[in-house]
């Protein structure tokens, strides 16, 4: 008896052994919703060989709060460029190899030169480009000004969400103020808090994700979110319109970076490399109709995608955007405002 229990425990022990050494290595990612197409994680599955696992979130301070708070096992994570640029100034994330990264000479030079945060592309690479604009129900919304003052519109009180974010809120009421989106004046930002207080009294709630489903279902009539986003209730709803206010919106860009003590390194290295190739960027722009930053990537978008309302911003909108930028201590004032309009 103890001769077979013996042989059954070595035939287990060498299962196990087997099993653990023939299992596939595992790339853990932490990235907003709806972000990445499903085919694109599969071909990296199949290509190299290994499992995907895929956590989301619905701002950059949740992102933010859970890495610096000691979550650990992610190997790839994905904030926007403001919120990259704080975590690389805390050590949360490392300096790239970009030998390892042949795929960078597709990003766009024009946006490094211009807009990007990280220019030398230190610790980040850029994704995708998101604007914050308006949403509505064109059945029910009519003749509304190309405005963010809609949202003191008292015809829709009930009915109207703002981003439960405290850059985008602040930054919208900031710019229909004629102010700068990144402002830091007390001044100013009195009477983005006034305005944000006047805005509440009609809206349903601040939110950050259930907004698109809500303006697709019809619980909401109009609501502040995120151009790809939005654009994908779009393309299932196309009784729902976009609206760039006329003062200039948000502009943000969500970067790729890696983690400290990221335990699948090369494999880290590999998904970033992946996903800026030419073919899956577009592959991602098709699904997440947002606007990636790979100049190769734009050549091959279709025609229906090149017609889409978040591809063609009117230049004079455009002129007024601004960038989120890190306000670094000065982040304390937006931080007592929101806390102070969220009450």
């Amino acid at each position: 008896m103890k001769k077979i229990l013996t042989l059954i425990l070595a035939c287990l022990c060498a299962l196990a052994f087997w099993g653990c050494k023939g299992s596939k290595p595992t790339l853990h990612i932490y990235v907003w919703s709806d972000y990445i197409a499903p085919e694109s994680i599969e071909q990296f599955e199949e290509k190299f060989n290994c499992r995907v696992i895929v956590d989301t979130f619905d701002k950059n301070e949740a992102l933010y709060a859970k890495i610096k708070g000691g979550a650990v096992g992610y190997d790839v994570l994905q904030p926007s460029s403001y919120m990259a640029k704080v975590m690389f100034d805390e050590k949360m994330i490392i300096p790239l190899d970009k030998s390892k990264l042949p795929n960078l000479k597709y990003v766009n030079p024009k946006y490094l030169k211009d807009s990007a945060i990280d220019k030398e592309m230190l610790y980040s690479v850029p994704y995708m480009i998101c604007y914050a604009c308006v949403a509505y129900d064109s059945n029910k919304v009519k003749d509304i000004p190309q405005s963010w003052s809609v949202f003191a519109d008292s015809r829709f009180k009930g009915r109207m969400t703002l981003l439960d974010d405290i850059h985008e809120t602040i930054g919208a009421a900031l710019k229909y103020n004629g102010f700068e989106l990144n402002s830091v004046d007390d001044a100013e930002l009195a009477k983005a808090k006034e305005t944000i207080l006047n805005w509440r009294k009609n809206v349903a709630k601040f939110d950050a994700e259930a907004y698109k489903t809500g303006i697709a279902t019809g619980e909401f009539v109009l609501v502040h979110g995120y151009s790809g986003d939005l654009a994908q209730v779009i393309a299932e709803k196309p009784h729902i319109k976009l609206m760039f206010p006329k003062e200039g919106m948000s502009i943000s860009c969500d970067d790729w970076v890696i983690p400290q003590g990221a335990k699948n390194l090369d494999l880290a290295y590999e998904f970033i490399n992946f996903m800026t190739s030419p073919e899956v960027a577009v592959q991602n722009m098709e699904f997440s109709q947002y606007d990636a930053v790979n100049w190769k990537a734009r050549e091959l978008m279709s025609d229906e995608l090149k017609n889409m309302p978040t591809m063609n911003i009117p230049a004079e909108v455009l002129e007024k955007s601004e960038v989120i930028k890190d306000l670094g201590e000065n982040n304390k004032k937006r931080y007592k405002l929101w806390d102070e309009v969220k009450l």
